[in-house]
């Protein structure tokens, strides 16, 4: 199945700092997870068809609650706080995790979880702790690796193992080198999101 969106019919819904500002859409979610600046909002933004939908920002940690996104009234995405930023508080970290873990574990509207990753580095601690955190949960997940406009084509499948071998990605979850600027493999990003919308 081919996802088709609208990109008039995509917007900003909520920023949920807690359960009960959850929307009550009752429609599959879409979750995105990823360290701090590795490129969310501009993937949401090359999903959906939308240059300015989810605001891009230069400095890290930005997101600190869920955003919610209708997208063409076919499902939500949830742009999950950054993770790994050093310079949040100590109460901030506590908050976020806490956030985090409520809306994995209990949100029935969950479908899977979209883990991005910047392809231009070797997965750190943090990629690898909230991937096997994932799949503890029993959550599928899409593993896109970011910011492959960056590296030159014959190094890309390099990149992609290391990033298959340092996390450890199960069989059955698919990995995907994107770029948000040039687009590629936006057709089988849309391939992959559609088995769960």
């Amino acid at each position: 199945m081919k996802l088709k969106i609208n990109p008039n019919n995509v917007e900003f819904m909520i920023s949920a700092m807690d359960v009960s500002q959850y929307p009550g859409e009752n429609k599959n979610e879409i979750a995105l997870s990823g360290r701090s600046n590795v490129g969310k909002s501009s993937f949401i933004n090359a999903v959906v068809g939308r240059k300015n939908i989810a605001r891009t920002s230069s400095k890290p940690g930005k997101t600190v609650n869920l955003n919610f996104y209708n997208v063409d009234d076919q499902f939500l995405m949830v742009d999950v706080p950054g993770y790994g930023y050093a310079k949040q508080s100590k109460k901030d970290r506590q908050k976020w995790g806490e956030l985090i873990e409520s809306y994995l574990t209990e949100r029935e509207e969950l479908q899977v979880v979209v883990q991005l990753i910047d392809l231009r580095h070797k997965p750190t601690g943090d990629d690898v702790l909230m991937y096997d955190f994932l799949k503890h949960l029993d959550l599928p997940v899409i593993v896109i690796c970011t910011k492959s406009d960056k590296i030159a084509k014959s190094k890309i499948d390099k990149h992609l193992k290391i990033v298959r071998e340092t996390m450890e990605v199960e069989p059955e979850d698919i990995v995907i080198d994107f770029s948000s600027v040039d687009k590629k493999n936006l057709p089988k990003v849309h391939e992959a999101l559609s088995k769960f919308v």
